[in-house]
């Protein structure tokens, strides 16, 4: 079964930057689709971005312009960076594949 290992979060404060990561423990060449969601405290979980196989993008509107997600298939692993960051970025990111979730890294942003 697939493990995925997600680090890079902190406190940071607004307008700052920070990079997470998301260690895949099988080959990502040929999986189709990787993406972030992040849960804030009180709220549902929701999808922050999507990488497919052939590198194509989407991203949530409230993020768009501020973070990008990539994957480097031969360290198997998948980055979001993070900038301009906002309180309201404030939550537990997940990296998701295949339906499974890793245990989730804390960002939380401040004043």
């Amino acid at each position: 079964q697939v493990q995925l290992v997600e680090s890079g979060g902190g406190l940071v404060q607004a307008g700052g930057s920070l990079r997470l990561s998301c260690a895949v423990s099988e080959s990502i060449f040929r999986i189709n689709a990787i993406n972030w969601y992040r849960q804030a405290p009180g709220k549902q979980r929701e999808m922050v971005a999507t990488i497919t196989s052939g590198g194509l993008t989407n991203y949530a509107d409230s993020v768009k312009g501020r973070f990008i997600i990539s994957r480097d298939n031969a360290k198997t692993t998948v980055y979001l960076q993070m900038n301009s960051l906002k309180p309201d970025d404030t939550a537990v990111y997940y990296c998701n594949v295949h339906g499974l979730w890793g245990q989730g890294t804390l960002v939380t942003v401040s004043l």
